[in-house]
């Protein structure tokens, strides 16, 4: 048991929001020539995403920029947009783990995102009231695994590191936040994270 704890605090993509079925992506990346890694770089890695996470284009300019290269706009551009992210879900069983710890500890939502994700996930998916307090990189200019998002994150929950518990699915990003006495979660299954949760908050 970890005694303390005062936040738990959980990433947005591949923890909250997953891809459950990439059969549309991966019909997306064969009609434009691409293989499904080289779309998922595209869309996630590239000059454009990068910019987007930290906020410096917003999220249509940085699609624009995708259609650009594929000599695409308008409707067509569209139907691109919704073929990628058809497949993904929001966890609701996970979203009512998290809303049940929020009765006795601070939970927070620190991602890595676009300047749309917010809206999508308060009125599209309407998961938002769960979380104590969220903030995502397009709006901090500041990017996971740089140490200062954490540290400005905690900051505006008023928690020192060691009364944190921080669950991502990606490894560099839970090192990072274990470097800083935050209590890392690598996120593998909703099972997993949500028994490795309860194990650092109970006997």
């Amino acid at each position: 048991m970890v005694t303390g704890i005062k936040a738990v605090i959980w990433d947005m993509g591949g923890v909250i929001f997953r891809t459950e079925d990439e059969t549309s992506k991966a019909a997306l990346a064969e009609k434009y020539g691409l293989t499904l890694e080289e779309l998922y770089r595209l869309v996630f890695a590239s000059d454009s995403a990068n910019l987007a996470t930290l906020g410096l284009v917003n999220e249509a300019q940085h699609w624009q920029t995708i259609g650009a290269r594929f000599n695409i706009d308008g409707n067509e551009l569209d139907s691109f947009q919704e073929k990628f992210w058809d497949g993904d879900i929001v966890d609701r069983e996970l979203i009512a783990f998290i809303g049940s710890l929020k009765e006795k500890y601070i939970t927070g939502l620190l991602s890595n995102a676009w300047s749309g994700a917010r809206s999508v996930l308060t009125d599209h998916y309407r998961c938002m009231d769960v979380f104590t307090y969220s903030a995502f990189s397009c709006e901090l200019g500041l990017a996971k695994p740089d140490p200062a998002i954490y540290i400005k994150f905690l900051e505006l929950l008023n928690v020192q590191p060691p009364e944190a518990i921080f669950v991502d699915d990606l490894q560099k990003n839970i090192d990072a936040a274990n470097a800083l006495g935050i209590h890392g979660i690598r996120f593998r299954d909703p099972r997993q994270a949500k028994q490795d949760v309860l194990a650092l908050l109970t006997q």
